[in-house]
């Protein structure tokens, strides 16, 4: 049976998923017949992402506020998966750290997750998922990406406790390395610099495109025997 096929008529709840990979994400479930609801912070930003996805229906959502989770799933009712993309990053030498910057790369990383399954272990199915992302950098220490790598490898260890506390339903994590979503276009014209040297680092010789982390993504909806697991999709960075 196709994922197509696994997650069609279902309801997926994408947090973050007005841009970037969380939008290429929701796009790619939708036309795989699924109801997709984009969770933003900015009511605007999520009413404009859903309104080009087909049946698309959005929510406003704040990771780190759980009153603010508590409202979104009241109003957008029942659902069958979860996929969270939400960040903070601080990246920064550690001599120069922020303590309210540091607190909120965790409260979006781990602390907003766990609020998140604390309301959700009673509203998704048996069959339900969450997915979470981490990062490459938790893998490969890099000078300056501290608090991304440590709070990213914080993720993987979140997949495996809410996994074994939550069953059967599933939480599973994605490890993306270097990806040429859109996120990176701001750098303008050192843009291309930066993916020829990230694509370098790699085993497989290039840098990831969204499709990569979208095939990921919607394998793992239908995955019913995953669990628990952190899915490294970079292209051997973590080794190279």
């Amino acid at each position: 049976m196709s994922t197509a096929e696994n997650i069609t008529g279902q309801r997926i709840l994408v947090i973050g998923g007005s841009r970037d990979i969380g939008f290429a994400i929701a796009q790619e479930a939708a036309r795989a017949g699924a109801t997709v609801i984009i969770g933003a912070r900015k009511a605007q930003k999520a009413q404009r992402a859903s309104a080009t996805i087909p049946g698309g229906l959005w929510t406003t959502i704040d990771i780190t506020d759980e009153e603010s989770i508590i409202t979104a799933l009241h109003d957008i009712g029942p659902i069958d998966h979860i996929i969270v993309m939400a960040s903070a990053h601080h990246n920064v030498p550690v001599t120069e750290l922020d303590h309210d910057k540091v607190a909120a790369a965790f409260e979006t990383k781990v602390i907003g997750p766990l609020m998140l399954a604390k309301h959700t272990a009673d509203v998704l199915p048996a069959t339900g998922s969450i997915t979470l992302f981490s990062g490459v950098a938790a893998w490969k220490p890099e000078r300056d990406y501290s608090i991304m790598g440590i709070s990213n490898g914080a993720v993987a260890f979140t997949a495996r406790h809410l996994a074994h506390e939550l069953a059967p339903i599933r939480v599973n994590a994605i490890s993306p390395g270097i990806t040429d979503s859109g996120s990176w276009d701001s750098m303008g014209a050192g843009k291309q610099a930066f993916m020829k040297e990230a694509a370098a680092g790699t085993l497989a010789g290039r840098v990831g495109i969204n499709r990569d982390i979208v095939d990921t993504a919607l394998w793992l909806l239908s995955a019913g025997f995953v669990t628990g697991e952190t899915i490294h999709v970079e292209g051997g960075a973590s080794l190279a």
